[in-house]
């Protein structure tokens, strides 16, 4: 398929996506009132206040009609459906559990405005290098938001009990009134037992893989051992290693060494084993010995697998030790936290412990990828 059909393609696909929303946001005019409620007038306002949100969405889908670029447009697209966001989220939570189908009629009509627009943003031709980092940055941020809206207004709107799925505004006033909390339980389980195990897990994973490809004993006796190992379930080791280390951090930081500690060596001897016959024998031109040759040539053709190894062990780390944490520990934590108010129903609790694991574990795996950009800079697919 050529380039022009797929952008007849595209186009043809944003038109629907502009038909759909606009014909959803007029049908959703003429479903007043948008909520059952005992206090009829109250709605009937409401209901007001929505018909402008309905009429500010389908003003912002008419701008999309007939416009095929402008990027001031395409932001008052943006400024129309956030305007109409925040009016739905406002009106969700004045009658929770009483919206009607004209309701989510308007939330599908919001949810296709702004697809729309972060489909138009990618399609902004920029050339400056800092304006493309921050267009890669807010695409998945915008789509990060209209997510949690998304949310907001289905758990507020068909009333699920907070003790199946909070929203998104509880998890965040929970979050903010509990920073302490959250502090000391990501202090104990991530500064400590996954930096230190991780660290320890992949180091000593990284110096066995050396021994490993230069004794070929250890390539035929300990890989096999090592996939045996990879293999054991968490909830098996993690209460041996309890018993043997206490419940204190030490004993989690050894189940991450044992998480992380085979994916590195299995990792970085096969990118030491990525050199092709050309290489070795332009290093034997040079007369390297074998030192200078792993130094030289076969470390950095290896470096892409030992990124490769150490972004999966960032997130391996992080689960295994909140998973260790469930079979003994101080009374703190994250996986503490999350066990103990599980049991006490407090599941806006438990979320935010997830908010904080998730975003330790992304900045944590982003960390990584930098370094591996700067390390690995001559590799295509950095280069790309």
């Amino acid at each position: 398929m050529t380039s022009a059909s797929l952008t007849l393609s595209a186009r043809g696909v944003a038109g629907t996506q502009r038909f759909l929303a606009y014909a959803i946001t007029i049908a959703a005019l003429f479903a007043l009132p948008l909520a059952s409620h005992a206090d009829g007038p109250v709605v009937a306002g409401m209901s007001q206040l929505l018909l402008g949100a309905a009429l500010l969405a389908g003003i912002g889908l008419l701008i999309g009609f007939g416009v095929q670029g402008g990027r001031l447009l395409d932001l008052m697209l943006l400024a129309v459906s956030g305007v109409t966001a925040i009016l739905l989220l406002r009106f969700v939570a004045a009658y929770p559990g009483t919206v009607k189908g004209g309701f989510w009629a308007l939330v599908v009509a919001l949810w296709l405005s702004s697809w729309l627009f972060v489909e138009r943003l990618s399609a902004w031709d920029v050339t400056d290098r800092a304006a493309k980092r921050a267009i890669g940055l807010a695409i998945p941020l915008l789509f990060g938001v209209w997510v949690l809206v998304l949310w907001e207004l289905l758990v507020t709107g068909f009333g699920v009990p907070k003790i199946l799925l909070p929203a998104p505004s509880d998890i965040g006033l929970r979050f903010a009134s509990s920073i302490p909390t959250l502090w000391a339980d990501f202090r104990q389980t991530f500064l400590k037992a996954v930096l230190i195990g991780y660290a320890i897990g992949c180091g000593a994973g990284f110096v066995t893989a050396i021994l490993v490809d230069k004794v070929d004993f250890l390539r035929r006796g300990l890989l096999p051992i090592g996939n045996l190992v990879s293999a054991l379930p968490i909830i098996g080791i993690a209460p041996i290693m309890v018993m043997w280390f206490g419940f204190d951090w030490p004993s989690k930081a050894a189940v991450v060494i044992i998480m992380t500690f085979f994916p590195m060596l299995v990792n970085t001897v096969t990118g030491l084993a990525s050199a092709d016959r050309i290489q070795h024998d332009l290093m034997r031109t040079y007369a390297a010995n074998y030192w200078q040759t792993l130094v030289k040539m076969r470390l950095p053709m290896a470096l892409p697998f030992i990124f490769n190894a150490l972004k999966i062990n960032s997130t391996l780390a992080l689960i295994g030790a909140i998973v260790a944490e469930f079979f003994g520990t101080p009374i703190v934590g994250m996986g503490f936290r999350i066990s103990t108010e599980v049991g006490r129903l407090n599941v806006d609790m438990v979320w935010a412990e997830i908010a904080v694991a998730a975003l330790a574990g992304s900045a944590f795996y982003g960390l990584v990828t930098l370094l591996e950009r700067v390390f690995t800079f001559w590799h295509p697919s950095v280069r790309g």
